[in-house]
């Protein structure tokens, strides 16, 4: 091993781009928390409805899924981090929208959900190109420290971003707005400062066949197809976070503050275990340890969704946002080591699809069975669900609860 290697090795901090790249997900991420948190607030206040808490995943949601097939060709075909930028510029009008019309006192639901839908529009552009970014990065034999050191900017961002969202919305909405535009803007510029040698183009047209490539290729990769199907499935179940507005004011008793430490929780559990993980990667056992984690995270579900303690339901969160993180370190590190270069942007697509299925849509889906069945009731059934899924794709799909060791994933070429 050369000494450069041996320095590489050591440290991912030697990677300027990374460093860069990393900095930027916390401040996309902090304006994206910020944003969620005075949304959710500012709805609930305007109109004492957790149908329309749903909604706003929903709006959120429905971009991503029209846009999944042009997405990756966009992130496979143009310089990725020029597409970053424009999702930052785009995100940046959205909360300026949002923080104009909480100052002018002219803004409602309905125009909320219009803004959100922007903001789910660049996010659909966003994650496939920053997903297929972070490969080109570092070296293949580091991704899954990578990866899991990049999960951890999102943590400290869903740490930091609802609590610093909840003190800042004593102010009022328009200042946590004004922030975000801020954010989203010192984003674009740390992404315009990253250098690398950017791998070539998707060669060739586009057709029909080349949009659906992502799709197929994933199809084609049982233990792929698994492991996104899963998280897909056991976050739309067990996902509460639409309804955290509602247990902060009206069962726990707290108000934005506690809000914002209630979506900062579960962050925090999962930042542990990411820092955990960067020093200890999950060496043997990935796919059975997935699967564990996929059901500590319904039994977290569950005890929140009974809980009437505000520090019960605190520990319950951050217990669920560790087991996530175990799940979501497995998930990207498969899903990037068997994934090529050249399609990186339309599978990470179809993999934002499927995050975004299970968080805005689990969004929606909380807040329509919270209407029907009413606030606990609906958590509860989603922590069964979730304990339910896990024991169907442990026998749906044997080969995933077998993978033992991720960094020998083999690498295979397109179909």
């Amino acid at each position: 091993m050369t000494r450069a290697a041996a320095r590489d090795a050591d440290s991912l901090t030697a990677y300027r781009p990374f460093v860069l790249y990393w900095c930027a997900r916390v401040a996309a991420m902090l304006a994206h928390q910020m944003v969620a948190v005075a949304v959710g607030w500012q709805v609930y206040a305007l109109t004492d409805s957790a149908l329309d808490l749903g909604f706003v995943g929903l709006a959120q949601f429905l971009p991503s899924f029209v846009l999944v097939l042009v997405v990756g060709q966009v992130a496979d075909r143009f310089d990725r981090r020029r597409v970053l930028q424009a999702c930052m510029a785009a995100e940046a009008c959205a909360a300026l929208g949002l923080a104009i019309g909480s100052y002018t006192g002219r803004i409602d639901a309905h125009a909320i959900f219009a803004l959100v839908m922007v903001v789910g529009a660049a996010r659909a552009f966003q994650q496939p190109a920053m997903q297929a970014l972070l490969p080109a990065l570092v070296p293949r034999v580091l991704l899954s420290r990578a990866i899991a050191t990049n999960s951890s900017a999102g943590q400290v961002a869903i740490i930091a971003g609802p609590a610093l969202g909840g003190l800042i919305y004593a102010l009022g909405p328009t200042a946590v707005y004004v922030v975000s535009v801020a954010l989203f803007l010192v984003t674009g510029l740390t992404i315009h400062l990253i250098r690398f040698r950017e791998p070539p183009p998707a060669p060739g047209k586009v057709t029909l066949d080349s949009v659906f490539a992502g799709i197929r290729f994933i199809r084609s990769r049982p233990a792929v197809l698994g492991a996104i199907s899963l998280d897909l499935f056991a976050v739309l179940l067990g996902g509460a976070t639409a309804l955290l507005p509602i247990y902060a004011r009206d069962i726990l008793h707290t108000g934005p503050w506690g809000l914002g430490l209630l979506r900062s929780s579960a962050a925090i559990g999962a930042l542990v275990m990411a820092l955990w993980l960067m020093r200890r990667p999950i060496r043997r056992r990935a796919g059975r340890t997935m699967f564990a984690a996929v059901a500590v995270f319904g039994l977290g579900t569950l005890v929140f969704g009974v809980s009437r303690s505000f520090a019960l339901s605190l520990c319950a969160l951050v217990v669920l946002g560790a087991a996530d993180m175990i799940s979501v370190v497995v998930r990207q590190s498969l899903v990037q080591l068997q994934t090529p270069d050249a399609m990186r942007g339309r599978v990470s697509a179809v993999n934002a699809l499927f995050i975004g299925t299970s968080n805005q849509l689990g969004e929606f889906e909380s807040g329509v069975t919270a209407a029907w069945f009413g606030v606990v009731p609906s958590v509860v059934i989603g922590g069964l669900g979730t304990l339910l899924v896990v024991a169907l794709w442990m026998r749906l799909f044997p080969g995933l609860a077998s993978i033992d060791r991720l960094e020998h994933a083999p690498r295979q070429a397109p179909p």
